[in-house]
């Protein structure tokens, strides 16, 4: 899989910002970042979020180019500086950016594409989930954030209306819509229970 130079800093740019913001509001907002905790939880961020961002717009990526199109990820700058914001407040809400495709794609492959970004996030958060029990202890800790945080990324992707992978997977398929929604849906559950 081919990464432009431009393409790496695009996903490099947004990596940090969600890495950021997530710390931001770990911390507890704008009072937080001063409590020396901030170094701590960029690099939890990066490591369960961040990647679960980067592996999610890769696996749309590698599906499109799979199927003939061409496809590089593009960062939002106003969504990124309006994610950072928000988390001074306590509150993230992602939307980093997005893979653009140029080519045709009919009903079946894209939502086949856009399925596979939060299918990513699922099998993310069952490998966090597997590893923390293996793992216990304070890593856990991480392993359990990183289970927590990729159900629910594979949970508000599915989300079927706007611009969200949801609503191509429900105009393509609404059981297997059904079926994953369901299964992230479960996992949000549990882990919110850990």
């Amino acid at each position: 899989m081919n990464i432009s130079s431009y393409e790496r800093n695009e996903l490099l740019k947004a990596w940090i910002a969600v890495s950021f913001a997530f710390s931001v509001m770990l911390s507890g907002g704008i009072v937080g970042i001063f409590s020396g905790r901030i170094l701590t939880f960029f690099v939890l961020s990066a490591l369960t979020v961040g990647v679960g961002f980067l592996l999610h717009e890769l696996a749309h990526k590698m599906l499109a180019i799979k199927y003939g199109c061409w496809a590089e990820f593009r960062s939002d700058n106003k969504m990124l500086l309006f994610m950072i914001f928000l988390s001074f407040f306590g509150f993230v809400f992602a939307a980093p950016g997005a893979v653009v495709i140029h080519g045709f794609v009919d009903k079946e492959k894209n939502g086949k594409i856009s399925l596979v970004g939060p299918l990513t996030n699922i099998l993310l958060a069952l490998l966090f989930l597997m590893a923390g029990l293996i793992v216990g202890c304070a890593v856990g800790s991480m392993l359990n954030y990183g289970f927590l945080i990729n159900s629910w990324l594979g949970l508000f992707n599915m989300l079927p209306f706007g611009a969200f992978d949801g609503a191509k997977v429900f105009l393509w398929n609404k059981i297997i819509f059904g079926i994953t929604i369901g299964v992230a849906a479960v996992l949000v559950f549990v882990a919110s229970a850990f």
